[in-house]
């Protein structure tokens, strides 16, 4: 399955912020307790973007773990880069694109992770084989997506908008069921744990800036809604206004993040 989408740079930055904003739970915090990476540990990030999650592992590991993220974004990759920089190059980044084959001997690595993009790889098996394949015995491998349930008020307000259908997310409609599906089939163990996150909007503005960073005019998953920018223009001012009906009629706005992180041991 082909996937021709990827969000872009500032887009997926933007949703950042506005849940670390909003946000009533920390998630990088739930995937480190989950994860506990050790100072001795070999660490890879797949699509690891701006390299918050190295970042992350770094910091936990008081700068001793030995980490390496690749994603096949460049300019993802300069922006991981300038932060790097900044610690003293502690980190390895390097292109990376997990529809192709790793540039990895076998059994290389204690723990890797893909954060929020492994449903938009074209292979799935394929890519769940060569993240095994690079794994030591023992070994782990962390992915997280969104479940069925991410986010229903989202959805609920653009169709109360639009009157539109919602077309299938690659995420939602791939995580839980193809990549569950290619981990259980490739690893000896898989567990499944939920994560819950209310993001809590008091007005309407983070909201409507969070949508606009999801339907962003080259967003090819929502070609239905709106074609170019004056379309997207026109849909904005749907959206907003069912979302301060909503507003007004709930007090607030509270959009729940439902994310599955599955750890894979090889």
């Amino acid at each position: 399955m082909k996937i021709d989408y990827r969000e872009t740079t500032n887009d997926l930055l933007k949703r950042i912020d506005i849940h670390k904003e909003f946000g009533g739970r920390d998630i990088d915090q739930w995937m480190l307790d989950l994860l506990t990476p050790t100072a001795n540990d070999r660490i890879l990030d797949v699509a690891c973007g701006a390299g918050k999650q190295c970042i992350l592992y770094h910091e936990y590991t008081d700068g001793k773990a030995e980490i390496t993220g690749g994603d096949v974004n460049e300019e993802l990759l300069t922006k991981a880069r300038t932060e790097n920089a900044k610690l003293g190059n502690p980190l390895k980044l390097m292109p990376l694109n997990f529809d192709e084959h790793f540039p990895f001997d076998d059994n290389q690595f204690d723990l890797q992770s893909c954060c929020f993009a492994i449903y938009y790889a074209s292979d799935i098996p394929a890519t769940i084989r060569e993240m095994h394949r690079v794994l030591k015995p023992g070994g782990r491998l962390f992915t997280s997506g969104p479940l069925p349930a991410n986010k229903q008020l989202f959805y609920e307000i653009i169709r109360e908008a639009t009157g539109m259908v919602i077309p299938p997310m690659p995420g939602s409609s791939r995580y839980g069921s193809e990549i569950l599906d290619a981990m259980k089939a490739t690893f000896a163990k898989v567990d499944v744990h939920v994560f819950e996150n209310p993001l809590t909007f008091p007005t309407v503005e983070p909201f409507i800036a969070y949508t606009r960073a999801s339907l962003s005019e080259d967003r090819k998953l929502w070609g239905d809604l709106f074609s170019g920018n004056d379309e997207f223009e026109v849909v904005m001012k749907k959206i907003t206004a069912a979302a301060q009906k909503r507003l007004e009629k709930d007090g607030k706005l509270v959009m729940t993040k439902v994310v599955g992180g599955f750890v894979g041991t090889k």
